[in-house]
């Protein structure tokens, strides 16, 4: 009540009453099978529905209840933060509470939760402290309506996971380069990175949503660090004008989709930027599909899309403030400038080729004084395709404003690790051995003659060779069925070209017999000759 007063400053006692009886409703009617719920409902009720008539004439005003972008400086806290020890829920111990090992509230509402662990018994480890706070969602959801996230540690390992998401789900969290991990000061630093003061209402309102699963039940995702890190280094740039481009080299898997809802939804806020438009940019039909599901399953409002060439070049002329999903194909009949603003921000999905083409240039041509950012996770440096020109800004050091790697990736369990088994000696293609025995058999003829016959034999000749595919298709079929099979797995065979699929494919039906089936999927355009008719498909 206290703070409301004091962010409030022009309201009342008794109005303050109303606002937390309104919350106080939501969160003891919260039960366990609709938990996630009720915390975005407590949410909408902070951010969003929150006016009342408690203006001049029963006018509606917004009533805050969170001060955001407070600072690190303790004495230019807006907000009132407070870190408990052994908190009793219900009070009352006789009722059958539940004592909470730590529990963080922000303007007296608790938002965090933790469960720290013994550090001594090598069989307790951070999902003994997350179990619990399963345990507790289902015990005391009351104490979960308001959540922003938990957290739990035994002192060597720190993982954080918001209300009913499964342990696999939990991560962890770091802010600069050190990404270490097993001793307690190591737990120090991604609890004090994570749990600053200016993160906590960012967590709250821009870097967490709402979805459905394929089970269709209501979850909730929290942003991983690398979304976090990636999405406010767009807004800041943003916010700060200048300079109007910037690569995101993040590995593949590592939730660029969400890092662009979470960035959208944070720029679509901001008063600053009066109403900007964000444009998400990819080169491929089935992206576009999956980011536009991303965004609708998040349920972020004001989107849009563009169906076709006319309906994009319609949008920027009617000058809409909303969250466009394109393909890049569809600036294709850009002749001129479509909009000038320059709160237009373009974030490009895999940003490859089609960027340095005439596609990016009409693109760029279409909205000239628009941000354009990068994201990729297998930036191309060739001549003609250089992802880091295109995007990258100079005063970025290293080409890019935020980079998650491979080795970061499988280090957090975002990617799983490859698995390398050698194949047999005569299968390989050893190109160094092949041109030192092209050398020695050749050393008598004259280097015209050489040159002829480098032109008339290449590597295609061997991998496209019967026999060779035979060999090859012996060792896969007989690697299959002893060890693919059992697990109940499936297999998938990438080949040099759409000649090989088909020959692949017919060796492999010959040594497999009846009991398994084996499917291509290839392109078919351009055959002219029929040859790939049997395997084309809709594109369903």
């Amino acid at each position: 009540k206290e703070a409301l007063l004091r962010l409030n400053p022009g309201i009342t006692s008794e109005r303050a009453d109303e606002v937390i009886y309104k919350l106080r409703t939501v969160i003891i009617s919260a039960q366990p099978h609709d938990l996630v719920t009720a915390n975005e409902r407590f949410r909408e009720l902070v951010f969003e529905k929150n006016s009342y008539p408690f203006g001049k004439d029963g006018e509606h005003i917004p009533i805050t209840l969170f001060a955001e972008d407070d600072t690190d400086d303790k004495k230019k806290f807006k907000n009132r933060y407070t870190i408990t020890n052994q908190w009793m829920y219900p009070k009352a111990s006789n009722t059958g509470g539940k004592r909470l090992d730590i529990v963080m509230l922000v303007n007296g509402i608790p938002v965090i939760i933790g469960e720290t662990k013994s550090p001594v018994r090598s069989s307790i480890t951070w999902a003994d402290g997350a179990n619990d706070i399963q345990s507790y969602e289902q015990s005391i959801p009351q104490m979960f309506v308001s959540n922003i996230l938990s957290f739990a540690t035994e002192g060597k390992t720190f993982r954080y996971g918001s209300i009913g998401a499964p342990l696999t789900k939990w991560g962890p969290w770091f802010e600069d380069e050190i990404k270490s991990e097993g001793t307690l000061s190591d737990v120090a630093r991604s609890f004090k990175q994570m749990f600053r003061p200016k993160h906590i209402v960012d967590f709250m309102r821009y870097f967490s949503i709402f979805a459905t699963d394929k089970h269709h039940r209501k979850i909730k995702i929290i942003c991983r660090y690398q979304q976090f890190e990636g999405a406010n280094a767009i807004v800041d740039r943003v916010l700060t004008g200048h300079p109007r481009k910037g690569l995101i080299w993040h590995f593949q898997g590592s939730g660029k989709s969400l890092l662009m809802v979470f960035a959208a939804q944070k720029l679509r806020s901001k008063k600053e930027l009066k109403n900007p438009t964000v444009v998400i940019v990819n080169d491929r039909l089935d992206l576009e599909t999956q980011i536009t599901t991303d965004f609708m399953s998040a349920d972020i409002p004001n989107l849009a899309s563009a169906g076709s060439k006319e309906d994009l070049i319609t949008f920027f002329r009617q000058d809409q403030r909303k969250i466009l999903i394109s393909t890049i194909f569809k600036f294709g009949d850009v002749t001129e400038c479509l909009s000038d603003r320059e709160n237009i921000i373009v974030m490009v999905d895999e940003a490859h080729r089609t960027q340095e083409s005439d596609l990016g240039e009409k693109m760029r041509l279409a909205l000239p004084n628009a941000f354009f950012f990068g994201l990729t996770g297998t930036p191309i440096n060739k001549r003609d395709r250089n992802t880091f020109a295109t995007f990258g800004a100079e005063t970025d050091v290293s080409g890019y404003m935020s980079r998650y790697s491979f080795i970061d990736s499988i280090k957090d369990g975002a990617t799983l690790e490859l698995e390398f088994e050698p194949v047999p000696v005569e299968l390989k293609i050893d190109k160094d051995a092949l041109n030192a025995e092209f050398e020695a058999l050749t050393d008598q003829i004259s280097e015209e003659d050489k040159s002829m016959l480098v032109r008339k034999t290449n590597t295609e000749a061997l991998f496209t060779a019967p026999d060779r595919i035979r060999k090859v298709c012996e060792h896969i079929v007989h690697h299959f069925q002893n060890s693919i099979e059992p697990t109940g797995l499936k297999a998938q065979l990438v080949v040099y070209n759409r000649d090989c699929c088909v020959a692949y494919k017919r060796e492999i039906d010959m040594l497999l017999g009846n009991d398994e089936m084996t499917t291509i999927v290839m392109h078919t355009e351009g055959d002219k000759a029929n040859d790939y008719k049997e395997w084309k498909r809709s594109k369903d």
